[in-house]
């Protein structure tokens, strides 16, 4: 008898991106190995929505999330959750605010260390945070990239919706998180070269989202670029673990797949 799939919890990750001599840079964070979820691995900022990400009493700047519901081809209310999740996760991972005051001036988020801390341990809801500062979150500063949906064979499953966004002037992503033990900007191209080497390990939905980032030289280009966002879920085969997988260029991915043991170097 087939064992019944475990619950999927939506969740959003934001590929933070930044111009750099070296093409563009992603900021990328190795999750502590003791991680229930993905330890050891080499991510983005991210992680689940919070039930009241959904609060509706909050200030928006951007796409409504009628627009973002269609785009992700979701409910309205759950648009908008995705995309608060999107930020407060972002903030309270790596510090960087996706939220400025109404004439568009971003606060030093080191001024806002308490709230992170209380936005962190779940005793401040997002739009709490965003009424109490009088910040108006920014919309605009994202963009759709994919969406994904852990395997059924895995005993904790999310379904993903990763967004761009590029870092706001004077903002500064930091590692003070405790679920990464190293934390750092690296081109997206010296990211799959060194996964691909065995320096580090990449999930497919990481590494998809780098080999995208990788196709453009500049991050007004990334962020012009339109997709069409459809879910991807890996198909499984039963005992074959991670080359069991299938899923879009999954053939690039096993490919490209380093054979040495991954010592996680950034």
């Amino acid at each position: 008898m087939t064992d019944t799939p475990a619950p999927l919890r939506d969740a959003a990750t934001v590929v933070l991106v930044r111009d750099s001599d070296h093409g563009i840079e992603v900021f990328l964070q190795r999750r502590v190995k003791q991680m229930a979820f993905a330890g050891g691995m080499t991510v983005f900022p991210g992680g689940g929505v919070d039930p009241r990400d959904s609060d509706a009493d909050l200030s928006w700047t951007g796409p409504d999330a009628d627009w973002w519901s269609e785009i992700l081809s979701t409910t309205t209310e759950l648009a908008q959750a995705l995309v608060c999740a999107a930020v407060r996760e972002t903030f309270e991972e790596c510090g960087v605010l996706l939220a400025s005051t109404a004439d568009g001036t971003f606060p030093d988020p080191a001024t806002l260390r308490d709230d992170r801390g209380a936005l962190v341990d779940k005793s401040l809801s997002f739009a709490e945070f965003l009424r109490l500062r009088g910040l108006t979150l920014r919309a605009d500063l994202l963009r759709p990239l994919a969406h994904w949906i852990t395997p059924v064979n895995e005993k904790r499953r999310y379904d993903t919706r990763f967004f761009l966004a590029a870092v706001p002037p004077g903002q500064e992503p930091d590692d003070s998180t405790s679920e990464a033990d190293i934390a750092r900007w690296a081109s997206a191209g010296d990211a799959l070269e060194a996964w691909s080497a065995g320096k580090h390990f990449l999930l497919p939905p990481t590494w998809a989202q780098l080999t995208e980032v990788a196709r453009f030289a500049t991050v007004a280009e990334l962020l012009a670029a339109e997709r069409v966002i459809e879910p991807i879920e890996p198909n499984v085969s039963a005992g074959q673990g991670l080359s069991g997988l299938a899923f879009v260029n999954s053939d690039d991915y096993f490919a490209g797949l380093g054979t040495t043991t991954p010592n996680i170097d950034l």
